[in-house]
């Protein structure tokens, strides 16, 4: 349940779901989700759904995952990206085989330290953590390509607003009118520009450090 096979199944289910960026399913199937989940749960790994790390965190569903890489990935090729939310790890390994730089803030010291042994284990040299409040993102590397939050929030963080370049591309989950929303929002010489992407599920952004 762990083959490539297996993997490549789950990578023809995203491009069947609406998937269409060849480099994201690339990276898809090259990583296994198998590493980023407890042994116990190996078998289900492949499956398209969200499942628990510990923590009262989850992995992301991996069309959540894909959809999220594929709107950062729009319209080019970012070489510096922030992710809010480590969690497992697997968002970022995702994002290391498609830009240079990966910079993940978590605030959960346990879950970023099993985190950095995934990513040693995979040999993934250019994921840079820190054990962080994620709503103040990671001024001293700024400005960033794009940035991708894990979590869901009541409002944008304004400190991620300031640390993208312009041309840049924030990807996060907002709590709009009782329910999350993943939005999408670029920001321009002028301002910012916002698109709804649909309804999602995360786990609440949260502040302070455990």
């Amino acid at each position: 349940m762990t083959s490539q096979g297996t993997r490549d199944r789950l990578v023809q289910r995203l491009r069947d779901d609406g998937i269409r960026d060849e480099r994201v399913l690339k990276a898809m199937a090259t990583i296994p989700r198998h590493v980023f989940v407890d042994e116990a749960l190996s078998s289900r790994a492949y499956e398209d759904s969200a499942l628990p790390i510990g923590q009262s965190q989850t992995i992301s569903q991996p069309w959540v995952v894909a959809q999220m890489t594929q709107v950062l990935m729009d319209g080019g090729s970012p070489e510096k990206v922030l992710e809010i939310g480590t969690g497992s790890g697997y968002q970022a390994a995702i994002l290391a085989g498609l830009v240079a730089q990966v910079f993940t803030v978590e605030r959960i010291e346990k879950l970023l330290k099993l985190a950095r042994r995934r990513f040693h284990r995979l040999r993934l040299k250019n994921i840079y953590t820190r054990h962080a409040d994620g709503h103040l993102g990671w001024p001293s590397q700024a400005p960033f390509d794009g940035i991708v939050v894990t979590a869901a929030g009541a409002e944008i963080p304004p400190e991620l607003l300031h640390q993208l370049k312009v041309g840049g591309i924030l990807v996060i989950p907002v709590e709009r009118q009782g329910a999350q929303r993943l939005l999408s929002i670029r920001r321009t010489e002028t301002g910012f520009e916002e698109k709804d992407l649909g309804g999602v599920i995360f786990v609440p952004l949260l502040s302070g450090l455990v």
